[in-house]
């Protein structure tokens, strides 16, 4: 039985055993009893997770193709595909699970903020992505990567960029490089005025980063209080606790 690659869902499907070894091997430094794959695609990763004893394990896969493949060619993992877009779907488990994936690079940054709304029950994620975006949400302040993913995941957890893989890896081979990165959720979070003051004023910072910051958050505060030093800075050159901290001298109520 073949299946037909769909260019509209962005997928590209790992056929390189030896990464797929190295991503598994990654994932399984960690303790978990519940786990969570992705877009399974053509199983490159599905059939060693399949393997891992003593888990409860669920994929969520949106190609109906994609999960008549799946169920016909590793029968154990019927009953254990959820057919949804990840996007969209409920929370897979009732307590703590972890996250992996080969995630389709045209929703991976919304995939990152979906985990995002998750994070009470994910202590920890093994993702592969655009290199690119991977860089992003690796990414320290004072560079050009580093943006909007990079400080709202930072803010919730640890985030180490494990290794990059080549085209070649990939049927068909996509243009870019591929990045893997693991984030561990951290023990201890920035104090903030709360989540959502946070998102606005990161994602309002950003959203003019050229600027200084004075100018591209002026709404969001009083006018004395733009006199402050920091507001000379601009967005990049701002870390997870500056954010944090600023939450605090916003405007109330939003």
């Amino acid at each position: 039985m073949e299946y037909q690659l769909k260019k509209s869902l962005g997928q590209h499907f790992l056929v390189n055993e030896a990464i797929c070894k190295k991503i598994v091997a990654a994932l399984q430094k960690n303790r978990f009893s519940q786990l969570l794959e992705v877009g399974p695609g053509g199983g490159a990763l599905t059939k060693y997770l399949l393997d891992i004893p003593n888990i409860d394990f669920k994929a969520v896969e949106l190609d109906t193709e994609k999960i008549a493949y799946l169920e016909k060619t590793y029968p154990n993992i019927q009953q254990k595909i959820i057919h949804a877009s990840i996007l969209e779907m409920d929370i897979p488990f009732e307590n703590e699970f972890t996250v992996i994936g080969n995630f389709p690079y045209n929703i991976s940054s919304q995939i990152l903020f979906k985990i995002l709304e998750w994070k009470q029950q994910v202590p920890f994620v093994i993702g592969m992505f655009q290199k690119e975006v991977a860089q992003r949400v690796a990414a320290k302040p004072n560079s050009k990567t580093y943006g909007i993913l990079s400080v709202l995941i930072q803010a919730f957890y640890d985030v180490e960029y494990l290794f990059s893989i080549e085209p070649t890896a990939f049927k068909p081979p996509p243009k870019v490089m591929s990045g893997v990165i693991e984030l561990q959720r951290k023990a201890v979070v920035e104090n903030m005025l709360s989540e959502k003051h946070f998102f606005l004023l990161v994602k309002t910072a950003f959203n003019q980063r050229r600027k200084m910051l004075r100018n591209a958050v002026k709404s969001l505060f009083e006018a004395d209080t733009l006199q402050d030093e920091i507001f000379n800075k601009r967005a990049e050159q701002l870390s997870v606790a500056d954010f944090a901290q600023l939450t605090f001298k916003m405007k109330h109520p939003l």
